[in-house]
């Protein structure tokens, strides 16, 4: 037997220490891939690559708050100098006036390629006199006067055009020559990251080095009143990460200090309470390395749920250590391990079911369960009595049993107001069933109220875009792309003009087609015949069109350049406007239209939709799409739970073979259900996605008890060491999920307040809807 036991610790050790490397080679992840569907429709893949990849994921912004308006730009001015040297960080905006003197030069010299003004007609007598009219008028206005230095070069008013695309929206306020609050109190900066959104590591680097970067600057002389305030995606991202990896540590260490102290008191014996860690070590173990190796990253909210399992996990130890006390491992094995195996069985199909879920998240939580339980029960069948070895198990079960057994002799007796309530709790569910759920998927983010005011402030203060709007374009290559995002301007163009909406951007702005830029330069007259024409064109003019020779230069130049490439933005900052809008994918290009309001209005979709028809572009409204895959994870959860329920039904019907039996086992955890879902309603809670897993966990985990009882129906009594081990497993895993109630991350918070008292309510009814067989 010695022997025997060294075997089996040596076979354990040595598969531990394989699940330990693999496990040191598991990535693990906390960004919203968690929350993102693995089969998305078209619509749902530009929201996938928006969050991950997309400019707006990127966005950090900041304020800059204390001190007077002179010492809040100086420290705007610093703080940008210092970054915008960083590799980091893309782009680092201020509003001073050097930001954009390299874009406007650019757009000066490269503005008959790039203006959509620029046709046949622009430059006939016709259209150059009311072009240059237009010029004119305009130098009477403030705006105006910033370009009068140019009327010689461009007396077409092209780079106006060009300059006013630069801006587009609603701009920041500016204070001391750098841009503030609407209120003129904090200095604004906005900056993109490098780093894509989905890139937690390099999100939590660039906010590292802002941080870093501010208190630099505030060491300098009269700064050190300043603080500032910080918000973006990328840091909404670092956070959470923070926050699941020091939540799941907590909760952790608090539920295994928990279940030390009851099982050191149910055990009282050291060896039993370090046996006990084996099954639950090994279906950790496996299910992080399992979740890893199939999934490639695991989450760390599956972490997180891994933590609350440990109180399941724990409890077939329990049970045998506590039951195959008086009768030995042969005989616990034959008459309890029966009973053990099938309420295994029933949370392997209520967790299963989770595997067929869209949802990555739900999909990572089924098979970290059916892996973890799985193993610890195998463990603890096969390995757990070579390593206790003969006569390893609680000696005085019995006198602790023994004092549960008034409880369950009496738990008939509460038959009725048990009914009376579920009656209650049923009626009250009916009534409140339009107002049971949470609308949208926000009920599971980890970002504040607080938080959230914030973000939203400083999105006001910069006119910092949301993207809810777009159009998606897809094609084989670069030029289709862009001759494709031009096709789905004009009509955007006319909804803007119309006033329908505020504006969009594109990368075509900045980096026509070829040929598109081919068009524009045949339609520049050669300078003879622009000569000529302008003469005419300018006879009656307040300007003369001998003050014009630069005109006439540039034009000559431009009929001679090359097309623009996307080499040549590097170093003006449009390249990055351009990169945003304009993405490589593997299998083609994709261009995104963002899509602008127009004031005190919203986006008329339809007009849109029906503006875009024949362009090839697909209209996407993100905030509705995540809306609609909140729906579809609840449709598809609410089907899977159903049928996880329903395969547990068949598996006990037919294992049961009796209908009378399989009412007393289910109608206690249907019962569990509806008490769960009443009792959260009652104090506030609406339901999301999360609860309902928990719902189904509920029936899973509570079946266990259930089976127990069920004994009863076959004329057996529950001896004083079976009512013990029921009573200790039950409190474990209400111990273990219930420890996730005092989360902040709703994930796990929506877990714990479901099966904590889900677990507790199944064995009370258990108990006391027992179906007994008539003594004879």
């Amino acid at each position: 037997m010695i022997r025997s036991a060294w075997q089996a610790l040596g076979v354990w050790l040595v598969a531990m220490a394989i699940g330990v490397v693999l496990l040191l080679n598991t990535r693990f992840s906390a960004d919203v891939s968690f929350f993102l569907p693995s089969r998305p429709t078209a619509e749902q893949a530009v929201m996938v690559d928006q969050l991950r990849e997309g400019a707006v994921s990127r966005l950090l912004m900041m304020s800059i708050q204390g001190g007077d308006a002179q010492q809040r730009a100086d420290a705007s001015r610093a703080l940008r100098a210092a970054l915008a040297r960083n590799e980091a960080f893309a782009t680092v905006q201020n509003g001073e006036a050097d930001a954009v003197d390299a874009a406007r030069d650019f757009l000066l010299e490269h503005r008959y390629l790039l203006s959509n003004a620029v046709t046949p007609e622009r430059f006939g007598v016709e259209g150059l006199r009311n072009a240059v009219n237009t010029s004119i008028d305009l130098l009477s206005s403030s705006a105006g006067m910033l370009f009068k230095p140019f009327l010689a070069r461009d007396p077409t008013g092209e780079l106006v055009e060009l300059v006013a695309g630069l801006g587009a929206g609603v701009q920041p306020n500016e204070v001391e020559g750098v841009w503030a609050s609407r209120d003129g109190e904090r200095a604004m900066l906005l900056l993109q990251t490098h780093a894509l959104g989905s890139d937690t590591d390099g999100q939590s680097a660039a906010v590292d080095l802002i941080r870093n970067a501010f208190e630099q600057v505030r060491s300098q002389p009269g700064l050190d009143a300043l603080s500032m305030e910080m918000s973006g995606p990328g840091l909404f991202a670092v956070r959470a990460r923070a926050t699941i990896q020091e939540e799941v540590t907590r909760l952790s260490i608090m539920s295994s200090v928990i279940l030390a102290i009851l099982l050191g008191f149910v055990y009282r014996r050291g060896r039993l309470l370090l046996l006990t860690l084996v099954p639950v070590l090994s279906g950790t173990l496996a299910a992080i390395v399992t979740v890893g190796l199939v999934h490639g990253t695991v989450f760390g909210i599956t972490v997180g749920f891994g933590a609350a399992l440990i109180g399941e996990a724990v409890d077939y130890a329990i049970y045998y250590f506590v039951q195959s006390g008086r009768m030995g491992v042969g005989s616990w094995r034959e008459q309890y391990w029966p009973t053990i195996r099938l309420g295994v069985l029933t949370s392997l199909l209520g967790f299963g079911a989770l595997l067929f879920s869209g949802f990555p998240g739900l999909a990572q939580l089924g098979l970290y369960a059916i892996t973890g339980v799985l193993t610890a029960a195998l463990v603890t069948r096969y390995l757990l009595p070579h390593l206790a070895g003969p006569g390893v198990h609680l000696h005085d079960g019995a006198r602790q049993g023994r004092l549960l057994r008034p409880l369950v002799d009496r738990a008939g007796i509460f038959r009725w107001p048990l009914l009376v309530a579920v009656l209650v709790a049923g009626v009250y569910l009916a009534q409140n069933r339009n107002e049971l759920w949470y609308p949208n998927l926000s009920a599971l983010s980890t970002v504040t109220q607080a938080e959230g005011e914030l973000d939203a402030r400083l999105r006001g203060d910069l006119g910092a875009p949301d993207a809810r709007y777009m159009a998606v374009i897809t094609a084989p290559d670069r030029e289709s792309a862009l001759q494709a995002a031009e096709r789905a301007g004009a009509p955007l163009r006319g909804l803007v003009e119309a006033g329908r909406i505020g504006g969009f951007d594109t990368p075509a702005r900045f980096l026509p087609s070829e040929a598109k830029q081919n068009a524009r330069r045949a339609s520049l007259p050669t300078p003879e015949e622009l000569d000529a024409r302008l003469r005419v064109a300018l006879a009656d003019a307040p300007i003369s069109a001998d003050r014009l020779q630069p005109f006439l230069d540039d034009v000559r130049a431009a009929r001679a350049s090359a097309n623009l490439t996307r080499q040549d933005l590097d170093g003006t900052g449009l390249g990055l406007a351009v990169d945003a809008l304009l993405l490589q994918r593997p299998q083609g290009w994709s261009v995104l239209l963002p899509l602008r309001p127009a004031p005190d209005t919203d986006i008329p979709v339809e007009e849109v939709r029906a503006a875009l028809a024949g362009s090839g572009a697909i209209f996407v409204d993100l905030k509705g799409e995540f809306d609609t895959l909140y729906g579809d994870y609840i449709n598809e959860a609410i089907v899977l739970s159903l049928a996880g329920f329903a395969a547990i039904v068949v598996v006990l019907g037919f294992v049961l073979r009796s209908p009378r039996r399989l009412l007393g086992v289910m109608l206690p955890l249907v019962m569990a259900v509806m008490l769960v879902v009443a009792g959260l309603h009652f104090s506030g809670v609406r339901l999301h996605l999360l609860h309902l897993v928990g719902l189904l966990l509920t029936v899973a985990v509570g079946s266990n008890y259930s089976l127990f009882f069920d004994r009863l129906a076959l004329g057996e009594t529950l001896d004083d060491e079976t009512l013990l081990s029921i009573g200790v497993a039950s409190t474990t895993t209400a111990i273990g999920f219930g420890v996730l109630a005092w989360s902040s991350v709703p994930v796990l918070h929506a877990l714990g307040v479901t099966v904590g008292p889900g677990a507790v309510l199944a064995l009370v009814l258990s108990a006391a809807f027992a179906v007994r067989k008539p003594a004879p």
